[in-house]
């Protein structure tokens, strides 16, 4: 008697959703002639696991932080109301909120200065598009601070896009077939953009900082930037694939806080990505030193370096920190120093160390954060001209916009008032400062929008 060909129409009339496995399963169960209890016992293994739904309460969460006045108030009331939608999420176990802490996105997503540990799960959602966005230190001895900001002006580059071919800068063979060796990175386009962006910096609050060590006297250059096109490229496929779980095991859970189970197939790729992502990050902030260095004719004396938006394992619970500082040695594998805090332009640069407590969870804040929105703070400054504000906000220092246009939303008002930040991080335990490093100069992208190349055209 002729065996029966199996089709997908038989596996969803046995209660299976359409999935890729199905070629794989189609071939396996008519090769091998699968039927009966036969067929039913190996398909066992494809079956969904059981609906996971949201919490009822929300998982109890430290908060790092206290409003100081009626803005910051109305600032960290929305934050609370986001993180508590958000710690329903099924996997989620532990949380905290630090002191720069301000809203990211609809009501329910992590906020910026947010930390979100959750069982066997990665949440793309929750370490936000800028992967690994991170700052590195080069302690330059005794070099002249307006050398390294001039010769960094030169070879650095901020706004969109990458570099020309002619400007591109070497890409490390090991990271190439890094790259080639992983399934969510090898698309054709990626090495490309990875190639190009390599040596940007962005825009946003993004910058390079100079300065000098408060407790030395040297010079550092320290840059904050995260992993340009390549990380925006891996998370929108992240999301994706949490999209396709999130559907299938947990239709309640937020768009923006769907997940990829880590002892998955997709779970592993995913988070081997990130990795590979973090050593490309890693090298983007390495080549824009090495070419100051290089340029000047200089030796480093020390670096280090720290990313604030990234995804921390221990064991099987994934610590996301969006916009938080690993404190803890064990989140940081190749760690070289203490951790670095930016507050703003003319504030100093932190560099701290601290330990790990049941309410920090291991992490301090990443900088000032802001009150508002960079488009309200803009209103708010509309009575003055740009370069008013400008004038007023940065006496004394050497602030550069890479477009040349000021950007009013990255100006010091634009932030949380850095002492509190400062003594909130004592209050909390949140951090012990070893050094600042003094401002004496920076660069940023500054409003490039104001003359994109678009807009020229269309005038």
């Amino acid at each position: 008697m002729e065996n029966k060909t199996i089709t997908g129409k038989t596996l969803i009339d046995l209660g299976f959703k359409s999935g890729k496995w199905f070629p794989e399963a189609l071939e396996h169960i008519n090769t091998h002639q699968l039927a009966g209890d036969a067929m039913l016992n190996y398909l066992e293994q494809f079956k969904p696991g059981p609906i996971q739904k949201l919490r009822s309460q929300a998982v109890a969460f430290s908060i790092n932080i206290k409003a100081e006045n009626e803005l910051e108030e109305g600032n960290v009331n929305s934050v609370l109301e986001s993180m508590d939608i958000l710690m329903r999420t099924p996997t989620v176990v532990n949380g905290a909120v630090m002191p720069d802490a301000c809203p990211a996105g609809p009501k329910g997503t992590i906020p910026v200065g947010g930390v979100v540990a959750a069982k066997n799960a990665i949440h793309p959602g929750m370490h936000s598009a800028d992967i690994c966005c991170s700052v590195m230190l080069t302690d330059f001895g005794s070099t002249d601070p307006r050398d390294i900001l001039d010769a960094a002006h030169a070879s650095t580059h901020f706004g969109p896009g990458g570099r020309d071919r002619n400007t591109q800068y070497r890409f490390p063979t090991e990271l190439l077939e890094a790259f080639e060796g992983n399934v969510l990175l090898n698309d054709g386009q990626m090495v490309q953009i990875a190639r190009s962006h390599l040596g940007t910096q962005g825009d946003g609050n993004h910058f390079l900082f100079v300065g000098t060590s408060k407790k030395t006297g040297n010079t550092m250059l320290i840059t904050h930037h995260g992993s340009r096109g390549p990380g925006a490229r891996l998370y929108t496929k992240g999301m994706k694939i949490a999209e396709r779980f999130r559907q299938e095991i947990s239709p309640e859970t937020l768009k923006q806080n769907a997940w990829i189970p880590f002892d998955t197939e997709e779970g592993q790729n995913y988070w081997k990505a990130m990795q590979i992502i973090r050593a490309w990050t890693k090298k983007n902030h390495e080549v824009i030193h090495d070419a100051t260095l290089n340029t000047l004719g200089v030796k480093t004396e020390d670096r280090y370096w720290n990313e604030h938006n990234f995804v921390f394992q221990d064991n099987d619970i994934f610590y996301h920190a969006k916009g938080a500082t690993p404190l803890d040695a064990k989140f940081m594998p190749d760690i070289t120093g203490p951790r670095l805090i930016p507050l703003n332009m003319a504030e100093p640069v932190l560099v701290v160390d601290g330990k790990t407590t049941a309410s920090n969870l291991g992490f301090a804040p990443h900088g000032a954060g802001r009150n508002m929105s960079r488009t309200q703070h803009k209103r708010n400054k509309a009575e003055f001209t740009n370069e008013e504000v400008f004038h007023e906000e940065t006496k004394g220092l050497d602030v550069r916009f890479f477009s040349n246009e000021i950007d009013v939303s990255e100006l010091p008002s634009a932030y949380k008032n850095a002492t509190t930040v400062r003594n909130q991080m004592n209050d909390f335990g949140l951090g012990e400062v070893q050094d600042e490093v003094m401002p004496y100069g920076c660069i940023m992208a500054g409003d490039w929008l104001k003359n994109a190349p678009w807009k020229k055209r269309r005038k």
